[in-house]
């Protein structure tokens, strides 16, 4: 018997949606906020995911969920002719967490890979084709950010904070970590991350309280903002 096999990706990208959301309130997936007539949360945190495919590559996203997400995993339904997707569940007994959702993605990943955060999206000129410049990077640096400026403390500590510098090849992270009790050393966060296939094993750390950061010498691709909807919208 024959068996077809399923094309290898040119690029994968790690969606977490297995949060419960409590900090939004809403009595639906937060990424599942409607924004205009049609378009979701979840949709324009998507778009840089759907430029990748658009320049031709063959994109594999690889969808973290709990039962609790069935409305989302349906909703996922109208990119199946766009992405090869995956969907992976997430055991909260045994790999709670954000970066538990990441290492129960990893083993479907193949080639470079992308964090991409269903309830945080980059705004601005070029924030479409910000996740393709900073997977470009990745072959040089073996990590690259989007990131956007950020002075505010509040914002900065409940984000992944970066301390940005400048260098000749453009703004590279001096130094990383995830939500930051004392955040005055920073000056951005970031909205994406993309790793090299070699370096993609230490994207939990990215995000692991306590962890340290690989994110040291990324290099940094720059949107105007980025807006995060773990909040409630109103």
């Amino acid at each position: 018997m024959h068996r077809s096999s399923v094309p290898v990706p040119d690029v994968s990208v790690i969606l977490p949606c297995a949060g419960f959301g409590t900090r939004f309130g809403a009595p639906y997936s937060k990424e599942l906020h409607c924004l205009a007539p049609g378009v979701t949360v979840l949709d324009r945190s998507l778009e840089a995911v759907v430029e990748l495919a658009r320049s031709g590559l063959s994109v594999r996203l690889v969808v973290v969920f709990e039962t609790h997400k069935m409305d989302t995993v349906s909703y996922l339904a109208r990119y199946a002719e766009t992405f090869q997707i995956v969907f992976v569940y997430q055991d909260q007994s045994s790999q709670p967490e954000l970066d538990g959702a990441i290492r129960s993605a990893l083993p479907m990943t193949h080639g470079p890979v992308a964090l991409v955060l269903p309830d945080i999206v980059v705004t601005g000129a070029g924030s479409t084709g910000s996740l393709l410049a900073a997977l470009r990077h990745t072959e040089v640096a073996g990590w690259s950010v989007v990131a956007a400026e950020e002075h505010d403390p509040d914002t900065l500590r409940q984000m992944g904070a970066l301390a940005l510098v400048e260098g000749d090849g453009g703004r590279t992270v001096g130094a990383a970590v995830d939500k930051p009790a004392d955040p005055s050393a920073y000056n951005a966060f970031w909205g994406m991350v993309a790793a090299a296939e070699g370096h993609a094993h230490r994207l939990p750390d990215v995000v692991r309280k306590g962890a340290d950061s690989p994110l040291a010498g990324a290099s940094a691709v720059m949107v105007e903002g980025i807006v995060n909807y773990n909040t409630s919208a109103g």
